[in-house]
């Protein structure tokens, strides 16, 4: 059974749900109903889960690490493994490809359909529907103009949670992923305005 589990730290509430060590869903907001809302979204369909009072360690140290990554922090990952069978095929090749983007570096939505498939504009869809936000980072997927693009939470969250991750590199990077470049860009090249074009 699904375990949920949410908690207010420094005026946000970060929920997850987890079944043994698989992570089902993560959710952040600064509205308690709203964090459980998304949370519950996002769980797959007639799974059977609880609200849990009292978290196991593995669920609390999740929060924690939503928190750290909120906050602009270098944490590592690796002991989190999400849950996306439930998904489509393309959804989890877009987010598995987005889990890969670091700290202090964006891309693109069309730079990730080029080396996943589809369109700049599936690619969106697939970041928006994504279970994991935080977990796996699509607030670091801009338009190919380097405007900010969607948010669940807003473009000024998005923008908030960049400019915290802000390592001030310089250099653009390559990632390579199935034999494809995806592009790795500092930052500093997020537009400020948030104009569409």
């Amino acid at each position: 059974m699904i375990s949920i589990y949410h908690q207010k730290i420094n005026d946000v509430w970060y929920a997850a749900a987890m079944e043994n060590d698989e992570v089902f869903a993560t959710a952040f907001s600064p509205d308690e109903e709203e964090v459980l809302r998304h949370l519950l979204k996002n769980l797959p369909y007639n799974v059977p889960f609880q609200v849990t009072e009292k978290p196991r360690q593995f669920l609390a140290e999740l929060l924690k690490t939503l928190e750290a990554i909120f906050d602009g922090k270098d944490v590592s990952l690796s002991s989190f493994k999400t849950a996306m069978d439930h998904l489509p095929s393309h959804t989890r090749t877009v987010l598995n490809c987005t889990s890969l983007i670091p700290v202090g570096y964006l891309t693109t939505y069309g730079a990730i359909a080029k080396v996943t498939g589809g369109s700049p504009r599936s690619v969106g869809r697939a970041e928006a529907s994504n279970p994991f936000p935080l977990l796996i980072p699509c607030h670091r997927v801009v338009r190919s103009n380097f405007s900010i693009g969607g948010y669940g939470l807003g473009e000024k969250v998005k923008l908030q949670i960049l400019q915290r991750e802000n390592r001030r590199y310089e250099k653009t990077t390559t990632l390579r992923i199935n034999d494809k470049a995806l592009p790795l860009f500092p930052i500093k090249h997020l537009r400020k305005n948030r104009g569409k074009n």
